[in-house]
Formats: structure tokens, sequence, C-alpha cells
């Protein structure tokens, strides 16, 4: 499988424009990974803790290992060691878990918000409103932990490029409105290995590629 030319292609797309690829690599083999390794790729998006854990502990030290899946508060304590960044905070309570367990670690975690822009009920994610009451100032002040760099959304499962443009155009709309007021917030991460172009024509600065990079074989661990 031709991952290494796989990255090359999308990092050509991407060239000039100001976007981080992560290559989303769950269920993946460690030898599949590696072969991005060895010729220099580093950034690597997990969804399932126990797995990401794994992956930490065999590969190299060097890597920015970015969590991309839902995050259960009580799972926080296991990657809070070293990674790199959560793109998936999606309430207030997972921000003080991930603070209480980045405190543990000694360490200042890298935070996104995931906003709701679906049309549908399987996916995760805050409303605006809720955004922004989380960002109000009181409820930072005992957070010194976290640092909430950028936002992350997910589109309705479509065929329909309108509608998929659509809630990219939203997500970018109230972005641009938070990046303006927090200068910490810098990344807008949307699209994955469907939508990823016109998740960049839309605005990302972050895409989220999987199965254009590794194929979608599935292993049995």
């Amino acid at each position: 499988m031709p991952i290494v030319e796989n990255i090359r292609f999308i990092e050509q797309e991407i060239e000039g424009k100001n976007v981080t690829l992560i290559a989303v690599s769950k269920t993946k083999p460690v030898e599949m990974l590696m072969e991005a390794y060895n010729v220099g790729f580093k950034r690597f998006g997990e969804n399932y803790v126990q797995e990401l854990v794994e992956k930490y502990e065999t590969m190299p030290k060097d890597i920015e290992w970015h969590f991309i899946g839902h995050l259960q508060s009580n799972k926080v304590k296991y990657i809070a060691p070293f990674v790199s960044l959560i793109h998936s905070v999606d309430s207030f309570k997972l921000l003080q878990e991930i603070n209480k367990q980045a405190a543990k670690n000694n360490r200042i975690i890298d935070c996104l918000l995931q906003i709701y822009i679906a049309e549908e009920d399987t996916k995760s994610g805050m409303t605006e409103l809720e955004c922004l009451e989380i960002l109000e100032p009181e409820n930072f002040k005992n957070l010194p932990n976290i640092r909430i760099v950028g936002l992350m959304g997910m589109t309705t499962l479509t065929d329909d490029e309108t509608q998929i443009r659509k809630e990219f155009a939203k997500l970018k709309v109230f972005y641009s409105t938070l990046s303006a007021k927090y200068s910490t917030i810098k990344i807008l991460s949307m699209g994955m290995s469907g939508d990823y172009a016109i998740a960049i024509e839309e605005g990302s600065s972050m895409i989220r590629v999987g199965s254009k990079i590794f194929g979608n074989r599935i292993y049995n661990k």
C-alpha cells in the first residue's frame, strides 16, 4: 500500500495553504504507521484511548499524538502524560478533568472545542452558546493546565456537497469571531478523507485524513 505516496500527494495538495495534515491511524497496525514515520511524518490521530496508549508505548517518543475520538472523563488520565492535542472536547466537565490530569503530569494540554454542526444525532459536540459560556473568563481561572487553541467540527454524513460546505462555512464564521477575541484560538480542525478539499476551501487549517492515507483495511488486535 503506497502510504508514503498518499501522504506526499496530500502534502502537495495543501502546500502553501497553511494547513496541517493529521494522519488518522485508528485500527491500523504499528507497521503501517512506521512506514510514514520512517520518511519523517510524525503527526497521528487516534480515536480510542487504549489503542493510542499501546501505540505510544511501542513507537518512537518524538511523535505528535492527537486524540480525535469521543473522550470519556475517566480515561483522560491514560493519555494526559503525552497527548499533543485533544480535538474532541465537548463539555466543561471534560475540560476540568483534562486540567486535573494535566496538572498531575506538570503539563499544559492543548485542546480544541468540538462544535456540533451536523444535521444528525450521531455526531458529538457542543452548541455555539455552550462554547461561548465555556470561554467566559470566570470558567478558566481555575483551569491553568489547559489551553484552548481552536475548534473542531464534523459535518453530516452525506454526499450533498452543498450541505457539507454550508456546515463548514458556518463553523468558519464562528471560528473567525472567536479567534478575533481570543489570541490562543488559531486552529480550525475540519475535513476528513471524503471532504477535506471542501473544508480547506472553507477555511480549515487542520485536516484529519485516514482512509486516503492508510486505506480501509482494519486489523483485529
